[in-house]
């Protein structure tokens, strides 16, 4: 049954898995959003459904999770302090830390465990922008 499970993939296709690979958090979501306006493909219904059942179980479900997106809902009045701050945190180009303050709300990182996340959110808000943990 593993090997129907298998998937053979071309010279091509290898080529696109090993570029997406190389890409940052934002370059991949970029691509994700480009793919799903151009093509009508929704990365977002696999997402909802597997948070489906967190959903119900209300406080507890909370309580159990380990990992959360940090997203930058708000730049503030402090901007390049921010900027200076989701540089640090994501190791961005200056430019890119910039366009993704101008662009909030956005993730600025995803999967990240509770107690780092804790600090990112810690350190923006101390430079002035507004964090949600998701």
């Amino acid at each position: 049954m593993a090997d129907e499970a298998t998937i053979e993939l071309s010279s091509e296709e290898k080529a696109v898995i090993t570029a997406l690979e190389k890409l940052n958090v934002i370059q991949l979501n970029n691509v994700v959003k480009f793919m799903e306006q151009e093509y009508g493909i929704s990365a977002a219904a696999p997402m909802a459904m597997a948070a489906a059942p967190a959903a119900g179980g209300g406080e507890a479900a909370e309580e159990k999770r380990n990992q959360y997106n940090v997203e930058l809902t708000d730049s503030g009045a402090q901007k390049i302090a921010v900027i200076k701050v989701v540089r640090e945190i994501t190791g961005l180009a200056l430019g890119d830390a910039k366009a993704l303050v101008d662009g909030a709300p956005k993730i600025i990182k995803e999967a990240v465990p509770t107690a780092d996340a804790e600090a990112m959110k810690k350190k923006i808000e101390e430079a002035g922008g507004k964090v949600t943990l998701k």
